[in-house]
């Protein structure tokens, strides 16, 4: 059935319109005007593309690593959709290879159920460097072996982004993944300027959550991040959250990069989407919430309790972004990077009706995935 939203603003990717109507049907935009026949329904508010994120550790009280599974995934996913989110990767770090089969296995089987809003699978880590583990458990941090190539290589794990720490794994190796179809990323290293280069050279086109867990910018040792600033190819991951990067440095890095290789990334941790200050448990070590932030016991951040329509917002209060770069940040480019911008990412006839109703402090009334709504705010 052809259903037609009519909202005060509408920015489809590129520009904002007023009044203008959307009418999608079987899960698609077929028009940009009123339809014959359709379902008309006019909303108060901005209706934007759906939000797109790289990296999801968790949501509703689930961490994936902990719940490896189609119900796991589809529980985060009904979590982040409360935030416009429409598209995700769900993402495991550091395990036994026991926990990275199920979670393959998990990430198969939504797919094939077409779980909405899953799209791939993020494995961030385990082949990271130790003095930039974060939280990542390091008696899991181990080179790679025929075990995680298997998995990494599997081809029905849809969009496969792997985290890497490039002084760990050769850049053969790099090579070898790529051909297999991974996007590799680069992220919880200490590795030198020289080092990153090659991994860039083999094929890496990604960083992830830049600044955090990377060897920093120096005069003379641009690390990870100089690497990272430098690369014109290359697309970084953005926790903008007032916690993980000051917000000068943030404009920095969006300001070096090319316009679209930096695309707004949560990090999200169990509590997204519970109201109450939560603590949970990640591999033994306890994690502890704070307003907005999340701290291990022993002292470092544990990832976020950040959602897209809030990085958004931070995007536009805390760095001055204009709204559309902000939205396109959440939306075109990671799409772009995860080469799904030909379906969505911005608001075209023929796209996925992936639809965010937001209002003037980009708090999310609607979320549409497929033409389907799957969230309104009471």
């Amino acid at each position: 059935m052809k259903q037609t939203l009519i909202a005060d603003r509408v920015f489809d990717g590129q520009s904002f319109h007023t009044d203008l109507p959307i009418t999608f049907e079987d899960g698609h935009i077929v028009a940009f005007d009123t339809a014959q026949g359709a379902n008309e329904s006019r909303v108060n508010g901005l209706i934007t593309p759906g939000f797109i994120d790289v990296q999801v550790n968790g949501g509703g009280g689930v961490l994936f690593n902990a719940s490896p599974s189609v119900q796991g995934i589809a529980a985060i996913g009904q979590a982040h959709a409360k935030f416009g989110t429409t598209a995700f990767l769900p993402t495991l770090i550091t395990d036994d290879v026991s926990v990275m089969h199920q979670a393959a296995d998990a990430v198969a089987a939504a797919l094939e159920a077409k779980t909405a809003a899953v799209v791939g699978v993020h494995f961030e880590g385990p082949h990271l460097s130790v003095p930039k583990k974060g939280v990542h458990p390091q008696p899991f941090i181990r080179r790679i072996s025929d075990a995680e190539l298997d998995i990494f290589s599997r081809q029905d794990l849809g969009i496969k982004v792997v985290t890497l720490a490039p002084e760990n794994v050769s850049t053969d190796v790099i090579k070898a993944l790529v051909d297999a179809g991974v996007k590799v990323c680069l992220g919880h290293s200490n590795a030198d300027y020289d080092t990153v280069k090659a991994a860039l050279a083999a094929g890496a086109n990604g960083f992830t959550h830049l600044f955090n867990a990377m060897s920093p910018l120096d005069s003379r040792n641009p690390g990870m991040v100089g690497a990272a600033l430098e690369s014109e190819q290359a697309w970084c991951g953005l926790i903008v959250d007032g916690h993980h990067v000051h917000p000068a440095s943030a404009r920095v890095a969006i300001n070096a990069k090319p316009k679209g290789k930096v695309m707004l990334v949560t990090d999200a941790m169990p509590p997204v989407g519970l109201d109450d200050e939560v603590s949970f448990e990640l591999f033994g070590t306890r994690v502890l919430r704070v307003g907005d932030r999340l701290n291990a016991v022993t002292g470092e951040l544990a990832g976020c309790v950040l959602d897209m329509a809030g990085a958004v917002a931070n995007s536009i209060n805390m760095l001055g972004l204009t709204p559309d770069e902000a939205i396109r940040m959440a939306s075109l480019y990671p799409a772009q990077y995860l080469g799904l911008s030909d379906k969505m990412g911005a608001l075209t006839i023929g796209g996925r009706a992936d639809l965010v109703l937001v209002d003037e402090n980009y708090k999310v009334g609607r979320t549409y995935i497929g033409g389907e709504q799957v969230f309104k705010s009471e």
